[in-house]
């Protein structure tokens, strides 16, 4: 018998699909391995690119779906409505429901449970797609979708996978761990020495005592585990939000800040690089551990895995004070740098997440602590 995922593509390429874009997610992350089978496969870096994307392609003659997850519908409504619907261009969104079925992200429910009235009240028509005997019910409306040049969402519950496979998905398209020289566009050529853990750990005595804004997943619970302090914050949910937050905390404080973030974030919201540069707090560093995977979600590789140079991105939006590092002498040597911010330290890593536990602490805690030392004296 085949499998969900394999039930649902054989129902996405019966109805002609051709052309697929997608966000990583860590409940369909066989899906997502699979889908790259139907047609061109666009691995996006943001839900709102997804729709021009595929609107270009549905003017082209094609049938595009795309595949993301609810957190993500939020950055997408405004193109769906001004873009999609007001030209009546076809599009299929399979959206991978969080916070309804054994979430253990708290930051997922409120996306989750809003989804079906976002949908609604966008005139959005939507499937609930609950269990895998309800796959069956995707066809039709998939159909009339293309038919009628509109938009369908398909809200697809954690329940349908069900055990969920442990699928290695860092071979989309070939592309293994990074563990090789990388060659990017600015001319550099370094070997990644270290996975994100053991970098937190070297670089967490210029930590101590500052504030220090963490992306979300597994990077947050690496750092509650090398040093937890009441100046961490801690995401728990808004990927591409940890720069953006830094920097808004950097112009509010003489304080130093610290934003740890990565790759994959960074690349949903690069032109906060461009808003840094031209405020240039001097007291914000952004520190990007950049592995080429999308960490949290299984693996999947990133564009600078293969081709994207960060800190060409970061000099070209105007940051003059770049740091390109891999080995533990580089690492060092550019936190003690005494240039002014905001200062870009571009740390290469190898893939791989600690096995560490879930951070013990409320959304309000890690709020009210961090608060507190914000607002405290300047040490």
């Amino acid at each position: 018998m085949p499998d969900p995922e394999e039930s649902l593509l054989k129902t996405l390429a019966g109805a002609g699909v051709d052309f697929v874009s997608t966000l990583p997610c860590e409940k369909i992350k066989a899906l997502l391995l699979k889908a790259t089978r139907l047609g061109v496969h666009v691995p996006l870096t943001r839900e709102e690119e997804g729709v021009g994307i595929s609107a270009g392609a549905a003017l082209a003659g094609r049938r595009p779906a795309m595949i993301i997850q609810s957190s993500g519908l939020g950055n997408m409504m405004n193109a769906l409505l001004s873009l999609t619907g007001f030209y009546s261009l076809p599009l299929a969104i399979f959206i991978s429901r969080r916070g309804i079925y054994k979430e253990k992200i708290a930051a997922q429910v409120p996306m989750g449970k809003a989804t079906p009235k976002l949908l609604k009240a966008a005139g959005i028509a939507y499937t609930e797609i609950n269990r895998e005997e309800d796959i069956l019910r995707v066809e039709r409306p998939l159909k009339d979708a293309y038919k009628r040049g509109e938009i369908h969402a398909f809200l697809l519950s954690p329940a349908i996978w069900e055990p969920c496979p442990e699928e290695e998905t860092d071979s989309i398209k070939g592309k293994g761990p990074r563990l090789s020289p990388i060659e990017c566009p600015g001319g550099r050529r370094k070997l990644p020495t270290f996975k994100r853990f053991e970098i937190i750990s070297i670089i967490s005595p210029f930590l101590k005592r500052n504030a220090v804004i963490s992306n979300l997943g597994f990077p947050s619970k690496e750092l509650y585990h090398v040093l937890d302090q009441p100046s961490n914050f801690y995401m728990l949910g808004s990927m591409g939000m940890a720069t953006p937050i830094g920097l808004g905390a950097a112009l509010s404080t003489s304080k130093r800040v610290y934003v740890i973030d990565g790759d994959g974030s960074i690349l949903m919201n690069p032109g906060t690089l461009a808003t840094a540069a031209l405020m240039s707090p001097e007291n914000l560093t952004i520190i990007c551990i950049d592995n080429g995977v999308y960490g949290s979600t299984g693996g999947q590789p990133t564009p600078t895995a293969s081709m994207t140079d960060l800190s060409v991105v970061a000099a070209g939006f105007g940051i003059k004070n770049v740091s390109v590092v891999s080995d533990e002498k580089e690492i060092i040597s550019s936190f003690r740098s005494k240039r002014k911010g905001p200062h870009f330290i571009h740390i290469l890593a190898r893939p791989g997440n600690a096995s560490v536990p879930d951070i013990p602490l409320s959304a309000e805690e890690i709020k009210n602590r961090f608060r507190v030392f914000l607002r405290g004296a300047a040490p």
